[in-house]
This record gives structure tokens, sequence and C-alpha cells, in this order.
């Protein structure tokens, strides 16, 4: 059984008890019993339509969220809760004889009404269960005077509202609270995903940076950096490999690897540069773009690749040729090969 049919199962037996007081008049006066017996079904009926009313539906929803408040116990059904808090006691009170309304078979209707705007505090009516509470003790002080309501039980219906309204003011602070940790969690989970997605990528990276570099990193040092001009080829061609897979990883797959060292080998000085606009991409439009890389790489003659991503909304990759004497770019080169690889495929 879960909470809410228990506490529900509690609400009906203790407002039965409270209702059934009502009939037990003994000794006591009672001049127009009839009214009694039509007043105390009313107050039980609407009771427990107030106890009932949509659990069924919202049993699965958290109490204390703000959908729930919205979905809380409907107008008519507070409407009928104050009516009931204004014609039940005066029911009572006007059927018992004058010198019997001090008595418990009488006095049960102030802890009816607290228990029933109790109920309407809890479903979520705050405004409806206070105006409730106001209008029975104000009934009931006409009868019975102030002080006599007070010292009968109204005391304990004001402390029943208050406490209910404090409660659910607990519960929805914990519930928010708990909405926050959700989603803390949540955000610190997709951040340890993340970060383990980065240290997979680094570990191949490092993986496949020892593939690369390492047997002429071993060879330089046997040799103590007297390689042969071949092994100074490989040895270029190695950290030529090395930088494109730490500058530009998004544009690489394996054709684009062998075109990119076919490229050196030609003697041509590559640089890539992933300055980020491919991150939105999906995978089959990285494998065109790396497609189309790769057939500008096999025809490239100039002395120098620039290949460079672009942020813009239409260009996914810039590359650039460039040819001069000397090693190091300068103004005098000049533009042998300006290619631009569309976003769109």
């Amino acid at each position: 059984m879960s909470v809410r049919t228990i506490v529900s199962v509690l609400a009906v037996a203790f407002t039965a008890y409270l209702a059934a007081r009502g009939f037990w008049w003994g000794t006591g006066e009672v001049d127009h019993p009839v009214v009694i017996y039509l007043a105390l079904p009313l107050y039980l009926v609407v009771t427990w339509l107030t106890v009932f009313w949509g659990v069924g539906s919202s049993s699965a929803a958290p109490a204390a969220t703000p959908s729930t408040r919205k979905g809380g116990l409907p107008l008519w059904a507070c409407a009928l809760a104050l009516a009931v808090a204004v014609l039940v006691p005066n029911a009572i009170l006007f059927a018992v004889a004058p010198g019997s309304r001090t008595q418990p078979f009488a006095t049960w209707v102030i802890g009816g009404i607290g228990a029933l705007m109790t109920i309407i505090m809890v479903r979520r009516r705050p405004f409806f269960a206070w105006a409730g509470l106001i209008l029975a003790g104000v009934s009931i002080s006409l009868w019975i005077g102030p002080l006599s309501a007070l010292a009968l039980g109204l005391v304990g219906s004001i402390v029943w509202v208050a406490a209910a309204q404090l409660l659910m003011f607990a519960l929805d602070n914990a519930a928010r609270d708990t909405v926050r940790l959700a989603e803390l969690q949540q955000t610190a989970s997709a951040w340890q995903a993340s970060q383990s997605g980065r240290q997979r990528e680094r570990r191949v990276q490092v993986q496949r940076a020892l593939q690369t570099a390492g047997p002429i990193l071993g060879r330089t040092i046997e040799t103590g950096g007297n390689l042969r001009p071949a092994e100074r080829l490989e040895a270029r061609l190695a950290e030529g490999r090395l930088r494109d897979e730490l500058r530009g990883p998004r544009l690489l797959d394996d054709v684009v690897r062998e075109q990119l060292e076919a490229a050196r080998r030609r003697g041509i000085a590559v640089t890539m540069l992933d300055e980020g606009g491919l991150e939105d991409l999906a995978e089959p439009e990285l494998a065109a773009i790396r497609a189309e890389l790769a057939e500008i790489l096999r025809s490239a003659s100039s002395t120098r690749l620039i290949i460079r991503t672009s942020p813009h909304e239409e260009v996914a990759v810039t590359i650039v040729g460039r040819s001069g004497e000397g090693d190091r770019l300068s103004d005098e080169d000049s533009v042998e090969l300006w290619h631009e690889i569309s976003r769109t495929h």
C-alpha cells in the first residue's frame, strides 16, 4: 500500500469517528434530530469526496511539484467544502437544545470542520482551507461564544490547518531540492562522461603517437641523432603525422592520412589547423569533406599547403597552396591553390 492510501484511510477513519460522536447524544437534548441525520451524511460525503477525488489519476505524481499544485482539488469541490463549513455547524447547533450545545455530541463539529479544512490544505487549496475555518469559527462562536469555541476545539483546528500548511511548504522545498539535486547529478554525470571520452581520446592519441614516432625516436636515441637521409625523412613524416593528429583530428581518416603522407613525400609542407566549425556536422557530412580533401591533396603540387577549418556558415574547410623561394612563408609567395570545401554535400 502506498503512503497516500494509508493517509487516506486514516483520514476517512478519523472523520468517521468525529461524525459518529454526533449520534451519541445520550441524555442531551436535541430539538431537531432530523436535521442532525441530514447534516452528518452531508459532512461525510463532502469530506470523503475531498479525500479521494483525483487520487487514482495523480498518485504517481510528486505531491509537492508545481504541476500537482495546479492540478489540485477542483474549485467546485472547494466550494462544497466551504458550504459544509457554513451549513453543518449551523445545522448541528440549531438542532441541539441551547443547554446541550457545549456537549461532545454537538462540539464534535469543531474538530470535524477542522479535519475537513486540514484535508483541503493538504490538497493544496490554502485559501479555501483558511476561509472555511474562519467561516466555521465565526458561526460556532455566534452559537456558543468565542471563548467556548476556542476552549472546545477551535484552537486545535487552527493548529491542524497551520501544521498542514507548514508541512506542505516543507514538502515543496524538499521537492524543489530533489529536482535541483537530480539536475546537478545529471550535469555531473554528463561532465564525467565527457571527461571519460576526452581521456579515452587522449589515450588513443598517445598510443597513435607512440606507434607513429616510437620507432624513429628509438632510432634517434640509438644513433645519437646521426640519422641517414631516409631516416630524417621518416622523422619529418612522423612529426607531421603527430601534428595532424593534434591539430586537425576531425579532418582525418585513413585516406586523408595516406594522402598527407604522400604529399609530404613529394616535398610539400602541409599545415593543418582545426579552428572549430565542424562540431555540429554529422559523420556523413564529415566523410564527404574528408573525401574532397583527399582529392585535393592527391593533385596538389604547391610548395606549402595550409588546411584550415572554418566557422563560416557555408564553408567548412579552406585549402591554400603557396609556392616561393625558401622554407618559410613570405609576402612574395604566389598563391597557386585556393579551394573551399562547402559544409553541405
